[in-house]
């Protein structure tokens, strides 16, 4: 019991170590203006990669939909131009080098590789005690051999995205805002909110697509809660790339973003009845994510 509190109890002390050398330049506009280059930067290049992209494949002409594997490749490794404008951000209007974000690098492969390695301990287990398997029929997407040659460059992509919105929403914006506000109902949740505003998405998940947003935001604040708890961004990282890595490349939903997916989901993000329950599912995973997470930071 006494270590079970010490892993769910609030403490961020560690929290400091990321947000230390960024008080000294945490003006409101400061942020702002960070936020402003961000989105100027990854608007800016996403375009042109995007249009670079398109004229050398037809294949490519639309791969903010990531429905092909070349398209969804695009999109994925697009996201760097968001890491880019992070890292001019804080260098021009915080003068914090883009290292200091992610904390120390000791620091951040350890805590990184420990809450992976639980993270594959877990789905091990998962899939190999009853019951087993799920209770629907997947659709197959892509043969297993065109997956499996897909998959290195994909996993690559995968990180790549995933880094982009960690080092955005729980490194500048959350270390910018702590650095200017004590209370983590700013810090932890302003950025959460941001974030499960860019998972709303009325036109693909309809009726659920409020719900899908509050479980991003829950997403959001359990991420924030372990990088400041933990000191860097690295656990949040490794919860991020796995969560991604199964939505992504393993069950995919056949709305969007399935270019890479071995597997679809037999029902649109739209369908209530068969989405819901399973989102139930997804939000227990989360919770247990994070606490394998804890206890690997812990450990």
């Amino acid at each position: 019991m006494k270590h079970l509190l010490f892993i769910l109890s609030p403490r961020y002390d560690a929290h400091e170590g990321l947000v230390g050398s960024a008080r000294s330049h945490a003006a409101i506009w400061r942020i702002l203006a960070g936020l402003g280059l961000i989105f100027t930067v990854s608007l800016i290049g996403t375009k042109l990669f995007f249009d670079l992209t398109a004229s050398l494949s037809t294949e490519l002409l639309a791969p903010h939909e990531g429905e092909t594997p070349a398209a969804m490749l695009v999109l994925l490794f697009s996201f760097v131009f968001v890491s880019i404008g992070v890292v001019l951000a804080a260098r021009l209007f915080h003068h914090r080098s883009e290292l200091s974000l992610f904390g120390p690098m000791p620091l951040f492969f350890r805590q990184f590789r420990r809450t992976l390695s639980g993270l594959i301990i877990l789905w091990l287990v998962l899939t190999i005690t009853p019951p087993y398997g799920v209770n629907v029929a997947l659709v197959p997407n892509l043969e297993m051999g065109q997956w499996l040659r897909l998959l290195p460059l994909a996993l690559l992509g995968v990180l790549v995205q995933v880094e982009a919105e960690e080092l955005l929403f729980r490194g500048y914006i959350q270390q910018a805002l702590a650095a200017r506000f004590s209370s983590g109902w700013v810090w932890m949740g302003l950025p959460s909110v941001i974030f499960a505003l860019g998972h709303y998405l009325p036109a693909e998940a309809g009726e659920n697509a409020l719900l899908i947003a509050l479980w991003a935001g829950l997403f959001g604040v359990l991420m924030a809660d372990l990088t400041a708890r933990a000191g860097s961004l690295g656990p949040a990282v490794a919860v991020h790339l796995v969560n991604n890595v199964v939505a992504l490349l393993i069950v995919g939903s056949p709305s969007s973003l399935n270019g890479l997916a071995l597997y679809l989901a037999p029902f649109e993000l739209s369908d209530s009845a068969q989405i819901r329950p399973w989102l139930w599912v997804d939000f227990a995973m989360m919770l247990v994510s994070w606490l394998v997470a804890r206890l690997a930071i812990r450990a």
